[in-house]
């Protein structure tokens, strides 16, 4: 008796557990596929200073993310003008497109090779970064999800 219980049940469970994904797949059939995951900086350069920052964009930023894409690491990036409506606004947006969140694991570990090509070392590339701080400010940023219409 205990091993035809047992077997009801096992046959139970398995009706279940065969039947739950498709009810599931379904129920969750959505109208929309995530897609690529963009990074999006807004930033705000010191007054006179824009021609400065857009040098160090054209240059150095410009070979890094060139650098970043051939290594497939990101899929592009881009920089905006932006008009401020207020001393609170940016005059630029940078983004950087990346093929999903998987994409921005162990992103340093990615990177890190590549950028010392450019700074010979994180003190270094601190140092750069803490120059660049004259020239601008990081208002903050937003990271994006596409979703692709079906």
């Amino acid at each position: 008796m205990k091993h035809l219980k047992f077997g009801l049940l096992l046959a139970a469970l398995g009706t279940v557990l065969s039947v739950a994904p498709a009810a599931f797949a379904q129920e969750s059939s959505r109208a929309y596929t995530e897609g690529n995951v963009v990074v999006v900086s807004y930033i705000r350069t010191e007054p006179g200073k824009f021609d400065d920052y857009m040098s160090y964009l054209a240059t150095t930023y410009k070979a890094l993310m060139a650098d970043y894409k051939a290594a497939g690491i990101i899929l592009d990036y881009a920089v905006y003008a932006n008009q401020p409506v207020n001393e609170h606004d940016p005059d630029l947006i940078l983004t950087i497109t990346y093929k999903n969140l998987a994409a921005l694991d162990n992103l340093d570990a990615r990177t890190d090779p590549i950028a010392k090509k450019v700074w010979s070392s994180l003190q270094a590339s601190n140092q750069a970064s803490a120059e660049r701080g004259k020239v601008r400010t990081v208002l903050g940023g937003r990271m994006l999800r596409q979703l692709n219409l079906k």
